[in-house]
């Protein structure tokens, strides 16, 4: 199997391949391909490209309808690098409650003045800010960062507000249970001194920060943006820094709007920027993608549903990718039977209008088989493994 790096991936992961995986220069010669944050909306792909895996959460790069109707599986890697990101959080926190970078920043104006030390006790006093404890904190979305940000929260003794409506029953264990439960964003927004979001870029949640739900909050609140760009109306931060609505904005994607804005301190991507997190991320990558390679088990991914059917015990296992259509699952078992082949376990998983079967057989199969499955409307791959 032939693998392409679109971004530099950390060579811990790579090591996960074995002797059976060779590196490729060039995507167009790939099987499966790694990226972080390269373009891919424009990318033509081979028609031998398997997968692609995300090493990181975020998958706005890649053109995931385009891939599914390709019959490439897109993964990411949610939750390797939600420690990296939490941590960064909560640097933002304090950033935002003391003015540490101003403070910083006047220390270089009058580092060499000899008088250097009495000039700080004089000053000081301009760069005075609040303590985190005892504040409240809301967060919105409680998947793998946003858990842990409240949890963390919460033993720094701040008063933490949680909204999560879709919430996994992994997440809610590990929710710390003095989480006070909120019903809906709008009622942390107005309870709390501190909001930070952690949702994904969806309908309902772009621009969730705006005009309207800004009006709601307290004056002098702090937003913490480390999830996703577009969560935030930039003319609607704009206006409410402005008018002191928003003490200061947190956010690490900084844009040609708000790296200037007064107001804001924006940080350069930096939530996922740490070694442990990149080692993480390239792990859990190419485990999945080898995971999905040899034995057609699907975790993790974006455009395809989960389906673990383990390792085939039997000759043969055929992976069929298509369209969660009626009939498609009896096609599949007259096309078996006329070649006289027996099913021995039988797999299937749908989301959305993309489904996924599995099929265990008890004879060896080959291309003459999967030329048959191919052939039915509706199906987008075939693999015999």
């Amino acid at each position: 199997m032939k693998y392409n790096c679109l971004n530099a991936i950390a060579q811990i992961g790579l090591d996960g391949f074995d002797a059976k995986y060779e590196m490729v220069e060039n995507i167009a010669d790939a099987d499966v391909a790694l990226v972080r944050s390269a373009a891919m909306h424009e990318m033509e792909f081979p028609e031998s490209l398997l997968a692609i895996a995300r090493a990181g959460a975020g998958v706005n790069n890649i053109p995931l309808d385009r891939c599914a109707e390709e019959g490439i599986v897109v993964f990411n890697t949610p939750g390797a690098n939600a420690n990296g990101v939490k941590e960064l959080v909560i640097a933002g926190l304090l950033l935002a409650s003391r003015d540490i970078i101003g403070g910083i920043d006047w220390v270089q104006t009058i580092k060499d003045d000899e008088n250097v030390a009495k000039l700080v006790e004089k000053g000081k006093s301009k760069f005075a800010g609040k303590e985190i404890r005892g504040k409240k904190l809301g967060v919105i979305g409680l998947g793998a960062i946003g858990v842990l940000v409240a949890n963390a929260a919460l033993e720094l003794g701040m008063t933490v507000y949680g909204c999560d409506p879709y919430i996994s029953v992994a997440n809610a264990w590990k929710l710390n249970r003095g989480v006070i439960q909120m019903n809906s964003r709008e009622d942390v927004f107005k309870e709390c001194d501190y909001i930070t979001v952690h949702t994904p870029l969806l309908d309902d949640t772009r621009k969730m920060i705006n005009k309207d739900t800004l009006a709601m909050m307290k004056d002098g609140v702090v937003i913490l943006n480390y999830a996703r760009d577009l969560l935030v109306d930039d003319d609607a931060m704009e206006e409410a820094l402005a008018s002191g609505k928003v003490a200061c904005y947190m956010t690490d994607f900084p844009n040609a709007r708000t790296a200037g804005m007064k107001g804001v301190i924006a940080t350069p991507h930096l939530g996922a920027s740490t070694q442990e997190s990149e080692d993480n991320c390239a792990i859990m990558a190419v485990k999945q993608l080898r995971e999905y390679v040899e034995h057609g088990n699907i975790m993790n991914s974006v455009n395809f549903p989960a389906l673990d059917a383990g390792v085939c015990r039997v000759a043969g296992r055929i992976c069929i990718l298509h369209k969660n259509i009626p009939n498609m699952l009896s096609q599949f078992t007259t096309a078996m039977a006329s070649l006289n082949i027996n099913i021995e376990n039988m797999y299937n998983k749908s989301r959305g209008e993309f489904s996924y079967s599995v099929l265990d057989v008890c004879d060896k199969v080959g291309s003459d088989m999967a030329a048959k499955l191919a052939e039915i409307p509706g199906v987008l791959r075939v693999r015999i493994l």
